[in-house]
This record gives structure tokens, C-alpha cells and sequence, in this order.
């Protein structure tokens, strides 16, 4: 109780030295023409923050949209920090590839995920960055390792996901689509990332001790004060105490198979962990423990990359499928032409590399699917030095830039008035042949020196994976799917991937091919 005291008290207390501070902070600066919506004195964007928090990222789409230029600024609570949010094309290649330098990781990212991340490839900038994305852009460009995630995906296809959804699907059942997803994208990155199964009672608490890492520091990121999370880990309670207890869990877990491997001689195994142990051989470190450490944060970032982002893609959209029926029916037209009977009726037809890359409308739904509901919504930068966007935006140094890549899949400016419906023929030619668009356009993967390495892999997964379930099921969720009145509030999660409140329940129907040889 005296405990909980002290702390309301520090807390009051450092609120109204900060009032007075920020107060006198805030007449210092010049008004800036960027707009800033919904803003108070003192109190900043938050009254609006909180009242919109349930759809924070169309409450941004929607400010960003009735914006000159889709860039907005955000005051803080108190001002104790200084935000400029933008969806415009122009701006966010000027912070990714024509500034680059100037738009860095920075403090923030430390901050809120360092117990994490610790010195990873996603949270660092510099020496440390460039050495990890060397190390880590020759092993994505290897055939090996494209051959060896296609392999653990069709393997795990057909050995573990298709067979428990054949069972779901002849019991009736309900399942939710969600966690199933996460659970069999979890067994692969724990498969790819560690060469590790996934079935051991250590595993599974690794995986609910990362998720719970994830979601508080992501708490942190949202946190209108960050002063009060900050004293919650100087006196280790609440969330804080909690994020310390599942980082412990994780570090035992992933420096376990770390010593364990380099005890076995991992060299000949086909893991990223394998991989960066023997890329790493010649790198100089201060001791066993450093190199160990160093190893622990890049395989890490690699699981946070791969764990969520794949599972939470193909839920969203399985729902957008179920509430557009013709483009499900253009999907199972397209895999169905590739697709010869199975050899039983319980067996899926899985599917090999070269029929994926001819699913061209296939590429184009789930890239569709992307644009309205990107895995990772909002992304940020700091600012090194002064600068000015294309669009006349001034960005001070210390101050944060973000970029929305949610808001920029429903600007009418970026993909014209039907920006807020699913169409995935946007994508295709004439011919029927799928076309990329314009990356700044398109941020779903990131862009310029920061590309995610994994995109090609990423979509032949979610490929892999779309094209086995959709041949031999119908997947009809509770909900209905997809609809006008549901797309206008859609049912997402305020987390740092853009997961589904609530799951996404739904019964499985087999398709009438699935019963041919049952009819002989």
C-alpha cells in the first residue's frame, strides 16, 4: 500500500513540474504550418488520443486525408515531445532513401524495445546496423535458404496445418483462424530461425513470454507519459516487472540453444542461427558471452519479423476473401488450373515454387489485402539534423517522424477513390499479369536501404499457405467477413502488428473436389 502510494505520489508530482516546463516550452516555439488537428493547449492531441484509441489508426488515416500534403503534426501530452506523421509518397522516400542518414532508429526504438531487441538489426543504426544487414543480405540472396523455408513450409503444411483443419472441418467445429495461423507461422520461425521444434513445454513459454515482451513495449511506444512507465521500471512493478519476468524467459531459452549449438558444431545445419554462427566466426568480440549476446539480438529480431507479421497478413485476408466472393472464386479458378486430384481425399495438394510464382492473382489479392491492412501500420524515424520535406513539412532535430503505411492504403491522392475497397485487379495488366507498384506507394515491406529481406520469401509463404487452404476449403467466418459497414470500422488491436480483435472464428466447407474419390 505505501508503495503504491510513493509511486501515485512521484507521479503527481512529476506531472506538475512537467505542466509548468512544457508550459513555458511550448511559448517558446514558432507556430509551424503544419497542421495539427484535434490539439489543446498543454494537454496537446491527447483528449483525442483517448477517445479515439479503439481505431487509432483510421482516427490517423482520417486526419491525414483532409490534410494539403497527408502530413500532420502531433503535439504531445505536456509537448515533451514532438511528432510529424505523414502518408505522402514524396515524404516517405525522403526519409528512407533520399535523407537517409538523416532519419535514424534512434532513442525511441531503444527505449521501448531494448530488453527485447537488445543491439538487433531492427533496433540499432550505424556500425552495428550495417555489419548485421552484410551479414544478413547475403544469407536471404542464398538459394539454400529460399530452398530450405519452402521445404519447412511444405513440410509443415502438410504434416501439421492441413491435417488439423481436415479434422476441424469433418468435427464441425469452429476454430479461429487467427491462432491457428499464428501457431503453425510460430513452428516455422522457431524451425527457420532456430532449427528447433516447437512441441517442448520451453518452447511454448518462449512464445508466450515474447508475445507479452511485444505487446508491452509497445505499450511504451503508445504511452502519453512516458515518465510513468520509466518509474515503474526503476521500482520494477506493474507491466515493467512483467516485461522483466519474459525477457528473462526469452534470453534462457535462446541462449540455451545457442550454447547447445555451439557445442554440436552447428556449420552444417540450414537455420539462421546455424548461418550467422558461422559468418560470424571471424568477427572479433570481447568474450564468449559477448558473441553469444550478439548472436541472442540478431536472431531475435529475425523471429520478431517472421513470428506475427505472415499470420496476422493471411487473417486479414481470409476475411476480406470470405466478404468478396468473386475474388475467392478467381483464386480457386487460378490454383485450381495447376491442381491435379489429390492422391486421397484427406490429403491437401501443396503446392511447389514454381506453380506459387504463377499465381499472379493470387500475388495480387494478398498484396491488396497489405495495402488495407499492412502487418506493421505505422512505422517512425528520429531526426538527426534540421530538415524540410518535399512537401514544405520543417522537421527539428531530436523530433520523431513517422509514417503511416495504413493511412497511405486509404488516401484517395495515392490510389484514387476506390482506395478503401478490395480490389485486387488494381494490381494486374491487361494480361492478367501481376505488377508491382511503386514502393514510396506501397511501404508495406519498407523501403530503400531498410527493405525487409524477407519479402520474396514472405510472400511465397503466405503463397504456400493460401493456395493449400483455399483448394480444398471454403473458409466462412462467423462474422460474414468483410463488409462495407465492417471495413469502416475494422476489428483490429491496438498492438505493433495489426492483429485481429478477437480472432477471426470461423467453420471450414469443403469444396465438392475434395469428395471425388470418396464418390467412386
Amino acid at each position: 500500500m505505501m508503495l503504491e502510494l510513493s509511486y501515485l505520489i512521484l507521479s503527481l508530482t512529476s506531472i506538475s513540474v512537467l505542466i509548468l516546463i512544457c508550459f513555458f516550452r511550448s511559448t517558446s516555439h514558432p507556430p509551424t504550418r503544419t497542421p495539427c488537428p484535434e490539439s489543446y493547449p498543454i494537454i496537446g492531441n491527447l483528449p483525442s488520443l483517448l477517445r479515439n484509441r479503439h481505431r487509432f489508426h483510421d482516427w490517423v488515416a482520417d486526419m491525414l486525408s483532409k490534410t494539403p500534403s497527408s502530413t500532420l503534426q502531433v503535439n504531445n501530452f505536456l509537448n515533451l515531445s514532438h511528432i510529424i506523421c505523414t502518408a505522402n509518397p514524396v515524404n516517405v522516400e525522403h526519409l528512407l532513401v533520399t535523407n537517409f542518414s538523416n532519419y535514424i532508429k534512434g532513442s525511441r526504438y531503444l527505449d521501448f524495445l531494448q530488453e527485447l531487441l537488445g543491439h538487433g538489426i531492427f533496433n540499432v543504426d550505424g556500425h552495428l546496423w550495417t555489419v548485421q544487414r552484410k551479414i544478413a543480405s547475403h544469407e536471404f540472396n542464398t538459394k539454400s535458404l529460399k530452398h530450405f523455408v519452402s521445404d519447412v513450409v511444405k513440410s509443415e503444411l502438410s504434416k501439421s496445418l492441413m491435417p488439423n483443419l481436415f479434422k476441424a472441418c469433418d468435427h464441425g467445429l469452429i476454430i479461429d483462424m487467427q491462432e491457428v495461423l499464428q501457431n503453425f507461422t510460430f513452428t516455422n520461425i522457431c524451425k527457420v530461425a532456430f532449427g528447433v521444434d516447437p512441441g517442448s513445454v520451453s518452447s511454448l513459454n518462449f512464445s508466450k513470454a515474447f508475445d507479452d515482451a511485444v505487446e508491452i513495449g509497445f505499450s511504451r511506444f503508445m504511452a502519453p507519459l512516458p515518465a510513468l512507465w520509466k518509474l515503474q521500471r526503476s521500482l520494477n512493478i506493474g507491466s515493467e516487472r512483467r516485461l522483466k519476468e519474459a525477457v528473462k524467459v526469452i534470453n534462457e531459452f535462446a541462449l540455451e540453444v545457442i550454447e547447445s549449438r555451439q557445442e554440436q558444431d552447428g556449420g552444417k545445419n540450414q537455420d539462421l542461427l546455424s548461418r550467422f554462427m558461422l559468418l560470424s566466426s571471424d568477427m572479433e568480440f570481447q568474450d564468449q558471452e559477448h558473441k553469444r549476446m550478439f548472436l541472442r539480438d540478431i536472431i531475435i529480431s529475425f523471429v520478431l519479423a517472421g513470428k506475427d507479421s505472415t499470420s496476422t497478413a493471411l487473417t486479414w485476408f481470409f476475411w476480406l476473401i470470405a466478404g468478396n466472393p468473386h475474388c475467392g472464386s478467381s483464386i480457386y479458378s487460378e490454383i485450381s488450373s495447376a491442381a491435379p486430384p489429390p492422391a486421397t481425399a484427406s490429403k491437401a495438394r501443396i503446392f511447389s515454387y514454381e506453380e506459387l510464382k504463377n499465381f499472379h492473382y493470387l500475388h495480387a489479392a494478398l498484396s491488396e489485402s497489405m495495402r488495407l491492412f499492412p502487418p506493421v501500420p505505422i512505422n517512425s524515424r528520429t531526426t538527426v539534423e534540421d530538415d524540410v520535406l518535399p512537401d514544405g513539412t520543417y522537421v527539428k532535430k531530436g523530433w520523431f517522424a513517422d509514417y503511416s503505411a495504413y493511412a497511405m492504403g486509404r488516401m484517395e491522392k495515392v490510389w484514387g477513390q476506390d482506395c478503401r475497397e478490395f480490389k485486387p485487379e488494381r494490381w494486374l495488366d491487361r494480361d492478367g499479369v501481376y505488377q508491382p507498384f511503386d514502393q514510396f506507394r506501397y511501404p508495406v515491406f519498407h523501403c530503400g536501404p531498410r527493405m525487409c529481406l524477407g519479402k520474396q520469401m514472405a510472400y511465397i509463404q503466405m503463397k504456400a499457405i493460401a493456395a493449400a487452404v483455399m483448394h480444398e476449403f471454403e473458409i466462412l467466418p462467423v462474422d460474414g467477413g468483410a463488409t462495407a459497414r465492417k471495413m469502416a470500422s475494422p476489428p483490429y488491436r491496438l498492438t505493433m502488428v495489426l492483429k485481429m480483435r478477437g480472432g477471426l472464428p470461423v467453420r471450414l466447407k469443403r469444396r465438392l473436389t475434395s469428395f471425388r474419390l470418396l464418390d467412386l
